[in-house]
């Protein structure tokens, strides 16, 4: 749940600091690649923290070396983190943590299956696990969107030289 409030919240704080006059925050769309930002920092230290045991035994058994998985996966989300505060590289990194974060939900499903205990509580409900994996899902993808509609509009508009000129 700490994600989860951390993404709502640290959006909602840099969209407040836009609102009051900070113009790069100014859009929602920059304030919601900080609040990922933040969150997946949030959970990419983890995979370092105390927790990292709990994100190991979550590794479903079928997955070779637990513990490189948990390594690999934290320094993904902190290079994603990295990644998608700069414009240039935001859609790429938004692009990466989608894929990382449907490539990790098994661990969700596994956990549920299984009863572990999570974060100090029992993760036997897949549903709220699932329903917020797909929040942060979305908000990858939203960062994802304005990048995409711009290639898109930009390979199907012919650019002014490609048009072809009148002879006098």
């Amino acid at each position: 749940m700490a994600p989860l409030i951390t993404l709502v919240a640290l959006t909602l704080l840099l969209r407040a600091a836009g609102a009051i006059g900070i113009k790069p925050l100014r859009s929602w769309h920059t304030s919601l690649r900080g609040g990922l930002a933040g969150m997946v920092i949030l959970t990419g230290l983890a995979h370092f923290n105390s927790m990292r045991g709990e994100l190991v035994a979550l590794v479903p058994p079928a997955l070779p070396n637990a513990e490189l998985l948990v390594t690999i996966t934290g320094v993904l989300e902190l290079l994603g983190a990295g990644g998608i505060v700069h414009r240039r590289t935001a859609p790429w990194a938004a692009g990466g943590l989608a894929l990382l974060l449907v490539a990790i939900f098994p661990a969700n499903v596994y956990a549920a299956q299984t009863g572990l205990i999570v974060n100090g509580s029992l993760a036997t409900d897949l549903l709220p696990r699932t329903l917020i994996q797909l929040v942060f899902i979305a908000a990858t993808i939203a960062v994802v969107l304005p990048y995409a509609r711009t290639l898109i509009h930009r390979r199907l508009t012919p650019s002014r030289s490609a048009l072809p000129t009148r002879s006098l």
